[in-house]
Formats: C-alpha cells, sequence, structure tokens
C-alpha cells in the first residue's frame, strides 16, 4: 500500500494527455494575455511598440503579433507545432532579454513579468524538445500522411 502511494500508482499517467494539457493551456494563456491585444488593438500599439532589433515598431509589433496571436493558436491545435514553438520561444526570450533587460521577479527595471516569461520559457521548451503529442493536429496529418506513403 505505501509502495502504491509513494510511486503514484493509482493515477493514471498518459503522456500524451500531459502533452495536451501543457500544449493547451501554455499558449491559450499567452493567446489571452498577448495575443488578443496584439490582433485587435493593433493600430493603437503600432504607434509605441518596443522596437529591440531597430526594423520599426510596426514589423516588430507584426514578429510579436504572429507569435502571440497566431503560433500560439497553432501551438494549442498542435499544428506545426515544434516549428511554432522555436518562434514562439524566440520572440518570447527577444522580449525578455532586450524590453525587461532579464527581469526576474520585479527585480528588474521594467516590470515583473520575469517569472513568467521563465515559465513560458520552459513550457515550449517541453513542448519543442517532447512534441506535440498523439492528441494534435501534427499526429493527426502524419497518420494519414503515413497511411498514405
Amino acid at each position: 500500500m505505501l509502495n502504491r502511494l509513494i510511486k503514484f500508482n493509482f493515477a493514471p499517467s498518459y503522456i500524451d494527455s500531459g502533452l495536451l494539457v501543457l500544449r493547451v493551456f501554455t499558449a491559450l494563456s499567452l493567446f489571452i494575455k498577448h495575443g488578443i491585444e496584439k490582433v485587435f488593438t493593433f493600430q493603437q500599439m503600432s504607434g509605441h511598440f518596443s522596437d529591440p532589433w531597430h526594423i520599426g515598431s510596426v514589423p516588430t509589433l507584426v514578429i510579436a503579433m504572429i507569435a502571440d496571436g497566431i503560433f500560439s493558436v497553432f501551438i494549442m491545435l498542435g499544428l506545426a507545432t515544434r516549428y511554432c514553438c522555436i518562434y514562439v520561444w524566440s520572440v518570447i526570450f527577444v522580449a525578455w532579454s532586450f524590453r525587461h533587460e532579464f527581469s526576474y521577479l520585479g527585480k528588474g527595471t521594467v516590470g515583473d513579468h520575469g517569472e513568467l516569461i521563465i515559465l513560458y520559457l520552459i513550457a515550449f521548451t517541453a513542448i519543442f524538445l517532447m512534441g506535440p503529442g498523439r492528441y494534435s493536429l501534427d499526429a493527426l496529418l502524419m497518420g494519414k500522411l503515413v497511411k498514405e506513403g
């Protein structure tokens, strides 16, 4: 009995279900917090958006909008998941380094988003490394390609 409790054998452990939860809720959080804002208030944000790449605030906002507003939805669905994770991870890392100056727990000069940013980076790294899992459009499309090929 104690062995069963220690090993937590009474709870099912399904890697694909865990990946689904991680993928959907991480990307949903990013979409709700940042994606909706960028998609629906693009015009208002375009004049004052941060420009760490020195390519202009509008192109930088477009790059961020693709990550937060489009690719986060792709990650939720499990579509081109690993490519989207690389893109989203890169955009978040650039924002953390240039805009938030590697702040963590409010210790930086801009806001207190450091802890959330690190959690996003960790989650998208894990999704990239493990893939989207069985419950994704990637798996569905690959299954069809394998059956046809």
